[in-house]
């Protein structure tokens, strides 16, 4: 193949049904060894398809391991289409000894081969979809990065901040090879970016510029892929996607006019979403900057968190990890922006609903028969019996904040559900979801509540409402699952907070309607 001419590559094209990149082979004067030169940086300038540009790496991968289809094995059953096809032409050009019946014997082989061909090729198109679905599902498991070029490696090595003509580089080179292990697939899934961006940022963790790396690689990577799909037209797969999510399939072609104007809204698109990102970094930097102050502007802080909502909720439903999420937003630690959110999302106080559930239901659930015995319950009488004793118990409201915190702390035991998803008295926490820690709970001056996630301390709040409404919160802001031993108590907590229909429970509206005497 070494030796093979202009000409004799485009016929190979030709059989290998990529007839539309002859014009720029035969333009670029692509010979037999400058096939095989060709790096992966090369084919992306030289063929403008993914899936060309993937057919092409993948034969000259396979020429350089000797597993080639052009390298003849044996008899004439194993010669390739392509040998016989080239060998044809050159046949009838320099006519020698051989008789006209050796002529007619070679081209039935050439008929037979290409009709095999063309049968093994239909084989491939109807097992495509389920070998590409098998290779993500595979590759999602073990992510490993591509070898990059040798500019791209000594920046990583000497770990310099990359700048933008790098950065498109190296997400150039993350895009090609991750439609290579999809087997020409444009349409990677989220759980796919997640792993590429993750393996990015371990092995280089220098490029997770101010904590923020993470949602601005992937969004570059996101962007990359769009930019590769927007001008294809003949892909059934993105033809497809683009009806669904409403291009125009079969539209007329665009006149002059048209297209110049498309391109200016373009480019005014760009530049309001360079400003836009723009403006995001700025108040992501000054949230952490505000973070760190002893005395905080809160107007302020309000204010940023209202114009950054829609970008975070976006983060939050694309699963952004919570590291990353509270780096960025720090003050979302902070139960009363936790409850503004909540109040934004849902139009609900939930600090005063929640405290109207603790004050409403606090005597039904400590004469529950199923607490009776309840160590907590018994800790709360002996506890009261003492403050009465020595007098401590001559204010009502500490009377009624301890019954409310014993209110909280038994919830999971009246539904039965598993306590140690919900609270940790004096204890160690072992669960990475949302969890209250409670130490002293029933001491007047000593007791601490505290919100962890992931294992750590979230937030530290004063008392046992504040406790628990930031727990519901955090459920609900950060768009964690409630788990499945806490799905009772978390039912009857949310239909009294956000006014939901359960028949269980009787939403607090509901019970208003229902208290109400009749119209007569």
């Amino acid at each position: 193949m070494e030796t093979w001419s202009v000409d004799q590559v485009c016929k190979w094209l030709v059989e290998k049904n990529l007839g539309e990149l002859v014009p720029r082979f035969q333009e670029e004067e692509v010979s037999g060894a400058a096939l095989l030169a060709l790096n992966d940086r090369m084919v992306q300038q030289l063929v403008k398809k993914i899936g060309h540009q993937a057919v092409l790496m993948d034969f000259i991968k396979k020429y350089k391991q000797g597993n080639q289809e052009l390298k003849p094995t044996g008899g004439p059953t194993e010669t390739s289409t392509l040998t016989l096809a080239l060998a044809a032409p050159e046949h009838e050009q320099n006519p020698g000894p051989t008789s006209h019946g050796d002529q007619t014997s070679l081209y039935p082989a050439v008929l037979d081969n290409r009709l095999i061909d063309q049968r093994v090729l239909k084989q491939r198109r109807n097992v495509k979809h389920v070998l590409a679905r098998h290779k993500a599902l595979e590759w999602t498991k073990s992510y490993i990065l591509p070898e990059f070029p040798y500019d791209v490696k000594c920046m990583l090595v000497e770990q310099k901040r990359p700048d933008h003509s790098m950065r498109i580089r190296i997400i150039e080179f993350l895009q090609a090879d991750m439609t290579k292990y999809l087997e020409g697939s444009l349409y990677p899934t989220t759980q796919q970016y997640n792993d590429v961006v993750n393996a990015l940022l371990q092995a280089h963790p220098f490029l997770d510029e101010d904590g923020c790396g993470f949602f601005l690689w992937k969004r570059a990577l996101k962007d990359r892929f769009k930019y590769i799909r927007r001008p294809i037209e003949d892909d059934e797969q993105v033809m497809r996607n683009k009806c669904k999510f409403g291009h125009r399939r079969g539209q007329t072609r665009k006149s002059l006019a048209d297209i110049q104007s498309n391109e200016i809204k373009i480019v005014q698109i760009k530049e309001e979403s360079a400003h836009l990102d723009s403006e995001v970094d700025e108040h992501i930097s000054w949230f952490q900057r505000e973070y760190m102050k002893t005395e905080r502007d809160w107007r302020e802080v309000d204010k940023r968190m209202s114009q950054t909502l829609e970008i975070r909720r976006k983060m939050i439903g694309s699963q952004t990890p919570l590291k990353d999420i509270l780096k960025m937003f720090p003050f979302l630690k902070c139960p009363y922006q936790m409850f503004r959110e909540v109040q934004i999302l849902t139009k609900t106080d939930i600090y005063k609903k929640t405290r109207h559930i603790l004050e409403s239901y606090s005597e039904n659930i400590l004469t529950a028969f199923s607490v009776l015995d309840n160590p907590i319950n018994t800790a709360l009488q002996e506890k009261m019996k003492h403050y009465t004793d020595e007098g401590v118990l001559k204010s009502p409201e500490v009377l009624k904040n301890m019954k409310m915190t014993a209110t909280c702390l038994l919830l999971p035991h009246v539904f039965g559900d598993e306590p140690s998803l919900f609270v940790v008295v004096n204890g160690k926490v072992h669960v990475s979801t949302p969890v209250l820690e409670v130490k002293n709970p029933f001491h007047v001056n000593g007791c601490e509540f505290s919100l962890y996630l992931n294992k750590e301390k979230l937030t530290k709040v004063d008392d046992c409402v504040t406790a628990l409404a930031a727990l519901v919160s955090a459920f609900r802001v950060f768009g964690i699952e409630c788990p499945r031993r806490l799905s009772q108590t978390f039912n009857f907590l949310e239909t009294l907070i956000f006014d939901m229909q359960s028949p269980q429970f009787p939403s607090l509206k509901e019970k208003e309607i229902r208290s109400q005497p009749p119209i007569t």
